[in-house]
C-alpha cells in the first residue's frame, strides 16, 4: 500500500504503449536535478512496440538530499519516499496486468542508485534492471543482507572507471550484491568516460527491453 511522503504528490509520467494494452513496462528513475520527462525522452533510444515507459518524478528533482554513500538516516525521510515512488510505479504496471517478469527498472545516476536499492530490497524475478552510473545505497561497510532471490533477472551495470560521483568499488560491490541474489549480471566499465550514457549502454538496455515482449526473458 502506498504511504504518504515528500514524493507521493508527484505525477507518474508515461510514454510508449498505453498501460491497458502494454505487454511489458520499464520504470525509469531520473537523476538528481533532472525530471521524469527527461527520462522518457531517453526512452526514444530503445522504444519497443508493446512496452510502456513509466517515470516517477522526485519533488524538486531530487530523490534524496545527500550522497548515495552518506549514512542512510541522513537521506531520510526522502529515501523511503523515493523507494515508495518506485513501488507505486511498479504497482501501476501490475494493476494493468503486467507481471513482475515483464517489468524492468532502470535509472541514471541518482536514479540508478534508487532503482538498484529498490530491486535489492525487493528481490524477485523482474524483467531486468539497468543501472547506468549508480549502485546500491549506503556508506562503506553497509550490511548487504538483502532477502529473496532475483531468480536469473538480467542486470546491467554500466559506469566509467573514473566517474566523479560513483566509485568503481561501489559498482563492483553492487555486482556482487546482485550475483549473491541470483541475478544474471553484466558489469561494463568504460575507461575514461565521464558521468554520462554511451551507445554501448543503450544497446544493452535495448536488448533487455526487447526481451520484455518477445518472451525470452521468462522461464
Amino acid at each position: 500500500m502506498s504511504t504518504s511522503g515528500v514524493h507521493q504528490d508527484q505525477p507518474l509520467a508515461s510514454a510508449g504503449a498505453p498501460l491497458d494494452v502494454a505487454e511489458g513496462a520499464v520504470v525509469m528513475c531520473h537523476g538528481r536535478g533532472a525530471s521524469a520527462r527527461s527520462m522518457l525522452a531517453m526512452a526514444d533510444e530503445f522504444h519497443e512496440h508493446g512496452v510502456a515507459f513509466l517515470a516517477p518524478q522526485a519533488q524538486r528533482g531530487t530523490w534524496y538530499p545527500n550522497s548515495f554513500m552518506a549514512p542512510i538516516p541522513s537521506n531520510e525521510p526522502h529515501l523511503t519516499s523515493a523507494l515508495q515512488a518506485v513501488e507505486d510505479a511498479v504497482q501501476a504496471a501490475l494493476d494493468a496486468g503486467i507481471p513482475h517478469e515483464r517489468i524492468a527498472l532502470m535509472g541514471f545516476s541518482q536514479g540508478a542508485c534508487l532503482a538498484s536499492e529498490y530491486v535489492a530490497r525487493n528481490a524477485r524475478r523482474y524483467g531486468g534492471l539497468m543501472a547506468l552510473s549508480g549502485g546500491v545505497i549506503g556508506p562503506e561497510g553497509t550490511p548487504r543482507d538483502y532477502d529473496g532471490s532475483l531468480d536469473g533477472t538480467p542486470v546491467f551495470l554500466g559506469c566509467s572507471d573514473v566517474d566523479p560521483h560513483i566509485p568503481l568499488e561501489r559498482v563492483q560491490e553492487t555486482t556482487k550484491v546482485f550475483e549473491d541474489l541470483g541475478a544474471d549480471v553484466t558489469e561494463q566499465i568504460y575507461q575514461g568516460m565521464g558521468h554520462t550514457v554511451n551507445e554501448d549502454e543503450i544497446e544493452h538496455v535495448q536488448n533487455i527491453v526487447a526481451r520484455l515482449v518477445d518472451g525470452s526473458g521468462e522461464d
